[in-house]
C-alpha cells in the first residue's frame, strides 16, 4: 500500500492514498495539532512531531526515527488500513460518493485512550477554539514538560486533583466529568485497555459508567482511539445532516465503515453549509 524510508533523520512515506493532513488532523477528531507554513505541528503518545505533505504526495515525518515510526506513527495514522477500497465500497452510493469526493483524505487517527476520552469530554457543548484552549491548558498545568512541549497528564496524575485544582482549566461543569474519569479510570473500575476487543454495545456502556459520558462521547472515543470503525457518533448537527442526505438512516453499504463514513458526512455537511451555518 506504500513505502516508507529513514533518511536524514526523517521518514518519508510513498505512495500512501487517501491522506490529506488538513482534512485529517483538523476535521474534528485531534485537538493538539497546529498548521504553519504548510508543516503540522502536534504531541501524540509523549512524542511531538512535525509532517508535511509534499507537492508530488510524499508525506515526511520530520526529527523522528524508525522506531518511532513503526511503534507510534504508523497505527496512529492509521496507515495500513486500505482507504481507497472503503471509499469504493461507500461510492456505491451516489450521496456517500460526493461527501467521500469531498472530504478526501481523511482517516481516522488511532490516539492515546485517555486523551481522546478527556478531550471529548471537554468537547461537550463547546467549540473547537475552546476545547484547544482548555486542552492546552491542562497539559501545561498538569502534563509533563519536554524540549518546550507538554505530554497530556495521566490518570492517574489527574485522579490525585481536585475541582480547585482544575480551575485554571475553565473548563466549567466538565471538571467534574474529567476527574470522575481519571478517578475511574486510574482505579480500573473503567478498563481503557481492552475497549477495541469487546463488542460495540458492551464498549460503550463501559465508557458510559464515567458521569457525564453519554452515547455520543463514547462513540467518540470508541472510533478515534479504539478502532471500533463500526461507532457512529450522533449529535444534533450529524443527525440533521443523516436526515437531510438519506432520510435519516445510514445506506448499507456504509454499515462495516459506519464511522469512517460519518467522517465523510460530517466534513461535507459542514463544510458545504448544506445545513446553514
Amino acid at each position: 500500500m506504500f513505502n516508507f524510508e529513514y533518511k536524514n533523520g526523517n521518514i518519508y512515506i510513498y505512495g500512501i492514498e487517501e491522506f490529506d493532513l488538513p482534512h485529517t488532523l483538523d476535521c474534528g477528531q485531534a485537538f493538539r495539532w497546529k498548521e504553519k507554513n504548510g508543516i503540522w505541528q502536534g504531541v501524540a503518545f509523549g512524542k511531538f512531531l512535525e509532517l508535511e505533505k509534499l507537492e508530488d504526495g510524499t508525506v515526511v515525518l520530520y526529527n523522528t526515527t524508525t522506531e518511532y515510526f513503526e511503534n507510534i506513527w504508523r497505527d496512529y495514522f492509521d496507515l495500513d488500513r486500505d482507504y481507497k477500497k472503503i471509499v469504493e465500497i461507500l461510492s456505491v452510493n451516489e450521496t456517500l460518493k460526493k461527501a467521500c469526493e469531498y472530504s478526501y483524505g481523511i482517516r481516522i487517527l488511532n490516539q492515546e485512550p485517555f486523551e481522546t476520552l478527556c478531550s471529548f469530554i471537554i468537547s461537550q457543548n463547546n467549540n473547537i477554539k475552546r476545547i484547544k484552549g482548555i486542552i492546552e491548558r491542562l497539559c501545561e498545568n498538569f502534563g509533563e514538560e519536554k524540549n518546550g512541549y507538554y505530554t497530556f497528564p495521566t490518570a492517574e496524575k489527574m485522579a490525585a486533583l481536585t475541582l480547585d485544582d482544575l480551575a485554571p482549566l475553565r473548563s466549567g461543569f466538565r471538571a467534574k466529568y474529567l476527574l470522575d474519569a481519571a478517578k475511574k479510570v486510574a482505579s480500573g473500575e473503567v478498563d481503557l485497555n481492552n475497549l477495541k476487543n469487546m463488542p460495540l454495545d458492551d464498549a460503550r456502556a463501559e465508557l458510559m459508567k464515567i458521569v457525564g459520558v453519554g452515547p455520543k462521547v463514547a462513540d467518540c472515543c470508541l472510533l478515534f482511539s479504539h478502532k471500533q470503525v463500526k461507532a457512529f457518533p450522533k449529535d444534533v448537527w450529524i443527525k440533521r445532516a443523516m436526515e437531510t442526505l438519506f432520510g435519516g438512516d445510514l445506506p448499507k453499504e456504509a454499515e462495516d465503515f459506519a464511522g469512517i463514513a460519518q467522517q465523510y458526512i460530517f466534513f461535507y455537511a459542514r463544510d458545504t453549509r448544506l445545513l446553514g451555518e
